[in-house]
């Protein structure tokens, strides 16, 4: 397929029919997500396909009642996979570095290109595909529902098979304001009512900020996603401050670990009236009681200083 026309008529798909995939057309779609480009040759992704119908139907209700994740031919979760490359330097008696937010990066970037060629290969050999953007909206319950390991966080979900609606291609914001050339430069106010004019066929009531408003504005969808999404984050080991078993058994406390900043202010809510950083420890201080805690970070003598004043479950 001319992929120039591919992409002029590519749209979301959210309708499909209960018909499966050959296994050859299944071959052709993974191998075009494993020939994606990778960064040092890491392949820091997983795939993660989802067969059974129960663990569907629990995922589609976790991501918003999004009934096409139970309908398509196929599910995807596409993994940030950090464990994979751990357990291969390891393996062969390597220290594993500690560079949380750039593996944070590179992972996200892997899984992203890798179902991007994916979903390109799927939608050339005319099957239709929906990325679910949903699935952070319960990437706690995810996450434990499929036993992702520490270093591996979802990034998105992916729906193929085939289509059972036609809709016409959404539309896009103009070049003008994606595509810039050796400078980033500032939009003006005329430029950005012709973005709003260019999406407005999105809606039904052609104002595309509803959109905006909903996701991303204060108290947006996004907004609710974020606490979820660094407390996750952490326990799976990308926060630079707060080391991961920490984080785990902070939250078995009942003090859920998102960053040193949230830390400090729980500290505060607590009734601690002061938090005392030293290098390499913290003093928690109230009028009838002081805990320390000693680490490389000061988020780790935190959380050590936390799990000591609180050894039971908060």
């Amino acid at each position: 397929m001319d992929l120039y026309r591919l992409y002029q008529t590519r749209r979301s798909i959210r309708k499909f029919k209960r018909e499966p995939i050959p296994e050859d057309d299944l071959e052709k779609i993974l191998y075009a997500a494993q020939r994606a480009p990778t960064d040092a040759t890491a392949q820091m992704y997983s795939i993660l396909r989802v067969t059974d119908p129960e663990l569907r139907k629990r995922i589609a209700h976790l991501s918003g009642d999004q009934e096409h994740i139970e309908s398509a031919a196929e599910f995807f979760l596409l993994l940030a996979d950090v464990w994979r490359l751990r357990r291969l330097v390891e393996h062969r008696g390597g220290r594993f570095g500690r560079w949380p937010r750039t593996a944070a990066h590179f992972a996200i970037v892997d899984a992203v290109l890798a179902g991007s060629a994916l979903a390109t290969m799927a939608e050339a050999l005319g099957y239709g595909i929906c990325w679910i953007g949903g699935v952070l909206n319960g990437i706690r319950e995810i996450s434990a529902l499929v036993d992702l390991p520490e270093g591996v966080i979802p990034v998105a979900g992916l729906c193929v098979g085939v289509p059972d609606e036609d809709p016409a291609p959404r539309p896009r914001l103009p070049r003008a304001l994606v595509v810039h050339e050796n400078r980033y430069r500032a939009y003006t106010p005329e430029e950005l009512d012709e973005a709003y004019a260019a999406m407005r066929p999105i809606t039904r009531k052609g104002d595309w900020y509803r959109v905006l408003d909903r996701y991303f504005a204060e108290g947006g969808t996004m907004e609710l996603r974020e606490g979820p999404y660094q407390a996750l984050a952490a326990r799976k080991g990308f926060d630079p401050d707060l080391p991961a078993p920490l984080a785990e058994a902070l939250t078995a406390r009942g003090l859920e670990a998102r960053s040193l900043g949230q830390l400090i202010e729980e500290a505060f809510r607590r009734g601690y009236r002061g938090v005392l950083f030293n290098q390499g420890a913290v003093w928690l201080e109230k009028e009838t009681e002081a805990h320390r805690g000693e680490g490389a970070t000061p988020g780790e003598a935190l959380a050590k200083a936390l799990l000591e004043a609180f050894p039971e479950e908060a």
